[in-house]
């Protein structure tokens, strides 16, 4: 970002030396430090909510993409990933006739007892 070498850097740490002076160099770095975190951090929420509206952007443009496929191809309708588009038709409820219920046994068989034919 700032191409800045060990030359650059040694000379303005020189320069530094001489304006501030010696003794008040450490509270110039931390609050030039302060600053950059601050930049920083500002840069970064600032890029965050591009990015996020890019992403709504894009969301967005494919689910509009994805309904006017929707609408135009027939096929598309049958192979969808999407739910389609509400209409003001109500989908036709199946009737199923209630199966009764099946009847339990009060006990389960012995593996000793007879079969019921066997007797007779």
């Amino acid at each position: 970002m700032l191409d800045i070498g060990w030359s650059e850097l040694l000379v303005l740490v020189i320069a530094a030396v001489v304006v501030v002076g010696p003794k008040d160099l450490p509270r110039l770095m931390r609050t030039v430090g302060r600053y950059t975190g601050k930049a920083r951090a500002l840069a970064r929420e600032f890029r965050s909510s591009f990015d996020e509206l890019g992403r709504e952007t894009e969301l967005e443009e494919i689910n509009r993409e994805m309904n006017r496929i929707h609408r135009e191809d027939p096929i598309a309708r049958k192979t969808a990933l999407v739910a389609p588009p509400p209409t003001e038709k109500k989908p036709h409820k199946t009737h199923k006739t209630p199966q009764p219920p099946k009847p339990q046994s009060a006990a389960p068989p012995r593996p000793d007892a007879a079969p019921p034919d066997a007797t007779e």
